[in-house]
């Protein structure tokens, strides 16, 4: 039978009796649900999954999006993204390279939102016996719980401009990227958005703080200092040491994380001879949520 046991920390729990190349049954999708509300990030161990049956996973948790780049996919799975380091024999790279590396929630910048993410490990770097490329989480239910009344109140009902292009342009400037300039197309297809800064988590019911340094650019309607000030105090406030978890992964590891909940950061402490090779699909929060955790 499935266990989901907590590890104790502000994030985080092992998931243990499941083989998720199977259909979910009804009880266990309603129990992952519930659990990914009250833990943000799940850690299924020692899963074998055909590409099929990975993305079939994924999907029955909502819709699959494609990434707008629309590369490093595998073949007939475009929802299927390849995170890698690796390069081919002709000097192309298998996957994408810097996924992830930087503060930031992912589909923020969308005006559909996504619920999760999961990412299924097929090579892991490690280094003197130990893995390196750990993900960091935050935990944001926590983040607004702990931001000052008065923050609160100003923060109620207000909105947030993020935008794609912020990020995008960033991974672009760090040494060695391939990250070629977003199109006009690209960017007509991801223009910017407004979010609200605090939310009600669909899987919880409670508030969680909706603001990343990532994609968040300025709040909207407000001076551009006191936004600034603002935004710049709820990302240091974030940094929080309470509010963090990482995981270490083992090949295997599907991983799979409340995108509304956390923010999240993926540490590239490895080599290009340390090979790491993941597959991610991005579940859309396109389902009706709160009737199916009841």
């Amino acid at each position: 039978m499935m266990d989901i046991i907590p590890n104790g920390q502000t994030l985080g729990a092992r998931v243990e009796g499941i083989d998720l190349a199977e259909p979910l049954s009804n009880g266990d999708f309603r129990a992952l649900l519930r659990a990914l509300g009250r833990h943000g990030v799940l850690c299924f161990p020692d899963q074998t999954l055909e590409t099929a049956a990975f993305a079939a996973f994924g999907r029955r948790f909502g819709d699959l999006e494609v990434n707008v780049a629309n590369q490093f996919h595998e073949s007939d799975f475009p929802e299927v993204m390849i995170l890698s380091n690796q390069l081919r024999p002709d000097g192309r790279p298998v996957g994408l390279n810097d996924a992830g590396q930087g503060w930031h929630t992912d589909m923020s910048y969308s005006r559909d939102i996504a619920l999760a993410n999961v990412l299924h490990a097929q090579a892991v770097p490690v280094r003197n016996g130990k893995p390196v490329g750990e993900t960091q989480f935050r935990n944001m239910h926590a983040a607004y719980d702990e931001l000052p009344e008065g923050l609160k109140h100003t923060l109620e009902g207000r909105t947030a401009t993020h935008d794609f292009e912020k990020f995008w342009e960033v991974m672009r400037q760090r040494p060695g990227s391939r990250r070629a300039p977003l199109t006009e197309a690209q960017k007509r297809q991801k223009p910017p958005v407004s979010q609200p800064l605090v939310r009600l988590h669909p899987l919880t019911g409670r508030k969680v703080l909706y603001a990343n340094p990532g994609y968040t650019m300025s709040i909207d309607g407000m001076d551009p200092y006191e936004s600034g000030t603002i935004l710049d105090y709820l990302f240091r406030h974030q940094e929080r040491a309470d509010f963090l978890y990482a995981h270490h992964w083992a090949v295997g590891d599907v991983l799979m994380w409340d995108n509304i909940g956390t923010v999240h950061n993926a540490v590239a402490d490895y080599m290009p001879s340390e090979p790491r090779y993941m597959r991610r699909v991005q579940v859309m929060a396109t389902l009706d949520y709160p009737a199916l955790v009841v």
